[in-house]
């Protein structure tokens, strides 16, 4: 077998254990010669019991990497290993990589400049509406946004890139024809389509709590920056910010209400030296990206034309939850009047509802 067909066959045989799989490669010298291992072999390299090296060359015998490329090419996914020219460098050059990768969309060699937002699954409404500000403020700048399609903050980051025309960079933690969370199936599909959705996890694999902290390193791995939204005080989001720490990376944090749980993680990391950020300008000041001009895509959006009427309300609304009545009563509106400009500023980008007749500000 080729040295590509065998690397798939680790990454199918030893889901999520890069350096296991590391291991092996260097002992035998690639791995092809770590495919063709016998039993004491494996034994030998002091990684593997003699009961965990015995079943390692069983399954070994049931899987057929030239079917499993089959399997991928039917849908429309790749599997690219460290050798491949489009793996991504900054990914290569972390500690332990994930010696594959399997891939729906594709990498540009804009995908350098990458910058990770994550947060609670959890998130509040300032949350969701932080994340997807400043995905939709730094994407148009040619930064691709990357995150882990989890409820959330991850859901609103990839939203926010989508929404000004950017790339954005799913990370998974199960396999990419799997659907998690299911509310994400269409959004899943249009990342695909404008970015890239990809998993070091093989097709079935699913959303196991393991699989989590393991994709974390990866989406560290793939940026210059992490940038923390909102988190409780143990949540994924501080691993990711402990991992891109080690890697190299720049962390920083979007400070939060010091009465709420979710924002005890982001607000202790401004504490320990985390950037503060407040605006997507901080973000593309430490990278040295101009926000008019940084970018190489046609990106740019200018702000739709308004009624007097959808100016007062645009004017109100924050990142903050506000009730229609305190609209109405702030603005000097009619109450249909109020009602009217916010279906206008909707379908423009600028505003949106929430539960409970709230409103707070979009994120053209």
């Amino acid at each position: 077998m080729s040295e590509r067909e065998c690397a798939l066959g680790w990454q199918i045989l030893l889901p999520g254990s890069a350096k296991r799989v590391w291991h092996l490669m260097e002992r035998f010298g690639s791995a092809a010669g770590a495919w063709r291992a016998t039993e004491e072999q494996l034994v030998s390299t002091g990684g593997f019991t003699r009961e965990q090296a015995g079943e390692i060359v069983m399954l070994r015998k049931k899987i057929n990497p030239l079917l499993e490329f089959r399997k991928l090419e039917k849908l429309d996914i790749r599997f690219i290993d460290i050798g491949d020219p489009v793996y991504p460098e900054m990914l290569k050059n972390i500690f332990d990589p994930p010696p594959g990768i399997f891939i729906q969309g594709s990498f540009e060699k804009s995908d350098s400049l990458s910058v990770a937002i994550v947060g609670s699954r959890k998130a509040t409404p300032y949350g969701l509406a932080v994340a997807e500000r400043l995905a939709a403020g730094i994407a148009p700048a040619g930064v691709t946004v990357v995150s882990g399609l989890a409820r959330g903050v991850d859901t609103a980051a990839h939203r926010g890139a989508l929404a000004t025309g950017g790339r954005t960079i799913a990370v998974l933690g199960c396999g990419i024809d799997v659907i998690y969370p299911r509310e994400n199936k269409d959004l899943k599909n249009k990342i695909a389509a404008r970015g890239a959705v990809i998993s070091e996890f093989p097709l079935g694999a699913q959303p196991v709590p393991w699989h989590f902290p393991v994709r974390n390193r990866i989406i560290s791995g793939l940026s210059r920056s992490v940038v923390v939204v909102e988190a409780a005080a143990r949540s994924g989001a501080l691993i990711t910010a402990d991992i891109a720490l080690e890697q190299g990376r720049d962390v920083m944090a979007v400070p939060g209400n010091v009465s709420s749980p979710l924002s005890v993680g982001a607000n202790r990391l401004i504490k320990q030296g985390a950037r503060l950020v407040d605006g997507p300008e901080d973000i593309l000041e430490e990278l040295g990206v101009n926000r008019l001009f940084g970018g190489s895509r046609e990106q740019k959006r200018s702000l739709p034309s308004l009624t007097v009427e959808e100016e007062a309300v645009l004017k109100m609304l924050n990142l903050e939850p506000v009730a229609l009545d305190k609209l109405v009563e702030g603005s000097g509106l009619a109450a249909q009047q109020v009602l009217a400009a916010l279906v206008f500023l909707e379908l423009k980008g600028l505003a949106r509802q929430l539960p409970g007749k709230y409103y707070l500000a979009g994120s053209l």
